[in-house]
């Protein structure tokens, strides 16, 4: 059973990925409209129809000829919650340990495979904040290396930390694109 929409319909392409069972805050997306409009009445629209929950924050008139969204996207922050409270002077240490590491090696399995990388290059950030503490991390998005995963980052601080880290969630806050750091 198929919608019955006018055709062509507009398309939407997310700047970037979301991992599987990820929230996200902030989500940017380039929106292809099949007509000219103005700002204003694309807002009113898709206000109205924004499922519940959700928020429209911002909306920009973009030249057709700029650069993909998507090629813009430089890095993400994220939240990740813990399962279980740890001691935050403990991972704290641990995430200075890491920033200042020259290599984070890690491995991970895809299509069947161990896949070995260095995290390294592709972590900005990592702070433990608040007791019980929350870790707070930016990842770079890297067209050689690939993207920095929280998950590995929680993975290589536990390490680091000599302690089981389990998120309890991860939330991406914010997509950040070239320039904007």
């Amino acid at each position: 059973m198929g919608l019955d929409l006018p055709r062509p319909r507009p398309r939407i392409v997310f700047a970037a990925p979301l991992g599987v069972g990820m929230a996200a805050e902030r989500e940017r997306f380039d929106l292809f409209l099949t007509a000219r409009w103005g700002i204003a009445d694309v807002r009113e629209r898709l206000e109205r129809g924004m499922p519940a929950g959700h928020a429209l924050i911002d909306l920009e008139d973009v030249w057709l000829g700029e650069p993909a969204l998507a090629g813009q996207v430089v890095a993400a922050d994220y939240r990740i919650g813990l399962l279980v409270p740890v001691d935050g002077a403990r991972l704290r240490e641990a995430a200075a340990c890491l920033l200042t590491a020259t290599t984070i090696p890690r491995a991970r399995e895809k299509g069947g495979r161990t896949i070995r990388y260095d995290l390294r290059p592709l972590l900005e950030d990592i702070r433990a904040d608040g007791e019980p503490p929350e870790v707070r991390v930016r990842t770079r998005f890297d067209p050689e290396r690939g993207v920095g995963r929280p998950e590995e980052v929680l993975g290589a601080l536990a390490e680091a930390a000599g302690l089981p880290l389990e998120p309890a969630s991860i939330v991406r806050e914010r997509l950040i694109l070239a320039g904007e750091r």
